[in-house]
Formats: structure tokens, sequence, C-alpha cells
């Protein structure tokens, strides 16, 4: 009596050890039940098929089919053995043309509801696609592909350097890795520079100064200066507007024609400054001190303060013929000394404002509140006509 092994065709594994006897279609038979298959032909291990049950010879490996032309199992060793559901087996997937080899119960176990669980769950549910060698083909990126591998593996995020973390998400949510999305949103989060809001400095504005054009307009507006030293620098027609330039030192410094509209100024030294022309409506310098400063421009063009918060200023001998300070809030200021020659205070509040010694010839005060507003030793007389009430 004569013993062979017998393998399903295109398997090396999984195979049976039949006595053989009979005819060839006994063998067929014990190979049907043997096999769960319902055999019809056996070829060698060359490919040969075998029509005569006495070309057996005993210890020969067989290879059954059932009508499908011979599969060499050389060129299938990563193939998922066909008759068996579970989840040890070892697949190869093919992402993206680079292969990755795992146990189909990596892709299964961790995120059971995953899109690579349902893949790989149920054989051939999905219909698979598979390339000559039996690989799965999945067209998505390796490179993000392999972090999402190694979690469904160990359970731990790790992605190598150069790896952009956007793209192992939006793999991740492809995929429906949903515990490795909350992993991953808080590691981009983390990776997030945090925000800058730190002041520029004297030496980095300067640096920008010498880096622009004299003819260049710059514009700064919105930028965080507060505190900063900027004293006796040229910042002619630089727009600051909305810039935080809180506590700022602008002694001494050209800010002829600047836009300061709506900027803080609260608490800044800008004593001697040129303001020429500027441009400070809505502005904020509550608490800061302008003691001569020139307002004053020979060609006729008039700093416009309109609507500005100036309450406690120190404004003392200022230039500021012509200004425009209509509905400005000067509450509490210092305006000793001050040129005020056809300024405009029309509405502006005044409540306990320092006006001695100030020249208001021609100035419009209609409308503006003077409560308890000191106006001793005026250059020129106040007449009513400047002020309603």
């Amino acid at each position: 009596m004569k013993r062979v092994t017998l393998f399903v065709n295109g398997s090396p594994r999984n195979g049976k050890v039949v006595a053989v006897y009979g005819t060839l279609s006994d063998l067929l038979s014990v190979a049907s039940s043997k096999l769960g298959i319902k055999a019809t032909s056996v070829y060698n291990g060359r490919g040969g098929l075998i029509d005569d049950i006495a070309l057996i010879r005993d210890d020969d490996v067989l290879f059954v089919c059932e009508g499908e032309p011979f599969i060499d199992p050389q060129n299938d060793i990563n193939l998922p053995d066909p008759l068996t559901g579970s989840h040890s087996d070892w697949i190869t997937l093919n992402v993206g043309g680079r292969d990755f080899t795992t146990t189909r119960s990596t892709l299964v176990s961790k995120e059971p509801d995953s899109m690579l669980a349902r893949m790989f769950k149920d054989k051939d549910a999905w219909g698979n696609r598979q390339d000559l060698r039996g690989a799965f083909l999945i067209d998505r990126s390796p490179e993000y592909f392999e972090p999402i591998l190694n979690y469904l593996r160990h359970g731990q995020l790790i992605v190598n350097d150069g790896i952009n973390l956007l793209g192992v998400l939006e793999e991740a949510k492809f995929f429906g890795i949903d515990s490795l999305i909350e992993h991953l949103e808080v590691a981009i989060k983390n990776s997030q520079p945090a925000e800058d809001h730190s002041p520029i400095s004297r030496k980095e504005f300067v640096r920008f100064l010498l880096a622009t054009s004299t003819k260049s307009e710059l514009r700064c507006q919105g930028l965080n200066f507060s505190g900063a030293d900027l004293s006796r620098l040229d910042l002619r027609y630089i727009n600051f507007k909305m810039a935080n330039l809180s506590r700022c030192n602008l002694a001494h410094a050209n800010l002829c024609c600047a836009n300061l509209e709506r900027a803080d100024l609260s608490g800044s030294v800008l004593d001697c400054a040129n303001l020429q022309g500027v441009k400070m409506l809505c502005s904020n310098a509550e608490g800061a001190s302008l003691k001569g400063c020139n307002f004053e421009d020979p060609s006729g063009l008039k700093a416009n303060l309109e609507g500005a918060n100036l309450k406690g200023v120190d404004m003392e001998g200022s230039q500021m013929t012509g200004i425009n300070l209509r509905v400005a809030t000067l509450k509490n200021a210092k305006l000793k000394n001050c040129n005020l020659r056809g300024a405009t205070l029309a509405g502006t509040d005044l409540e306990n404002c320092d006006l001695s010694g100030c020249d208001l010839q021609e100035a419009n005060l209609r409308g503006s509140n003077v409560k308890g507003a000191i106006f001793e030793e005026m250059l020129t007389p106040l007449h009513m006509s400047q002020s309603v009430r």
C-alpha cells in the first residue's frame, strides 16, 4: 500500500496524508472528503496532470483541484488559506506600491468597526483586488499608512521624523480608526508652535526700519510695541493703526503724518515728539505725557485727534494750532500754556481741564463741557460765542 500527501491546489499548508488504493476515482473521493472540496483532478509537484493511479509513487506530494489550472504553491506562498477563517493567518497588503505583511488579527481585533476590519474580517466579503503575487491592493499613501498599521499592532502612536501628522490623520479618518484619530488630533495640537504675543523690541524694529526703503509705506497695523523704547526714531508716515503702543517711550520721535487711529498709547511718553499732521482718531492715550509736542504743520496740514481718549494727559506747552479735538475726552488733562489757536474743540469734554495760559483765539468750543475747567492767565479773551454750553 502506498501513501501520499494531498494539498489543495496552490496551497502548501494543511495537507492530508492518505492511503492510495483502488482507482483514481477512489482517490478523488477520499481527497474530496479530507480536504472539503469537490476534487476533479490531481497534479504532481511539477504541475503534471495524473490520469492513472499507477503513476503515483509512495510518499508523493499531490495537489488536488476543482477543475482550475495548476497553481504553483511557491508563487502563492503569501496567499491566505482559503479553507480557514482564522484571524491568525498572514496576509500581505500592497499600499500604494509598497508591501506590508501582517496578520488578519492585527487588522481586525483592535478596531473591529473600522474599514480595515470590515475589509478583512470575512474573506472576499469586499471582493478585495489582489496583484499577481496575491497582495491585497489598497490605493493609499504608504508613508501615512505605516504609522496606522503600527498603531494597530501595539496601540502606540509612533510617527517618524519627516512624516506629516495631518497626512496620517487623514488616513486614519479614511480607514475609520477612531481611537487613533483622537491621539493624532492631540499630537497635532501639541506640535503647533505657541502664538508669540511678545512685544517688538527697539532692536527688532530698528532692523526692520533699516531694511526698508525710505519711500516705502511701513504697515505696522495691529502690532504689539508695548513698553518699547522708540524714542528719537524717524517714524514718519508709518501706519500704526490699532497698534499697541502702551507705555512706549516715544520722546523726541518724529511721527509726522503717522496713522495712530485707534492705537493704544495709554501711559506712553511722547514728550517733544513731532506730531505734525498725525491721525489719532479714536485713539486711547489716557495718562500719556505729551509735553512740548508739535502738532502744527507749516503747510497747513492739521492733526486729527477727533474722538480720542486723552483723560489725564499732560500736554503742557504743546503747539496745537488748528488741531481737531472734536468730541475728544480731555477730562483732568493739563494743557497749560498750549497754543490752541483755531483749534476745534466742539463737543470736547474739558471737565477739570487746566487751560491756564492757553491761546484759544478763534478756537471752537461750541458744545464743549468746561465744568471745573481752569482758564487763568489766558493770552486772549474767551468770547461767549466760542462756547455755548
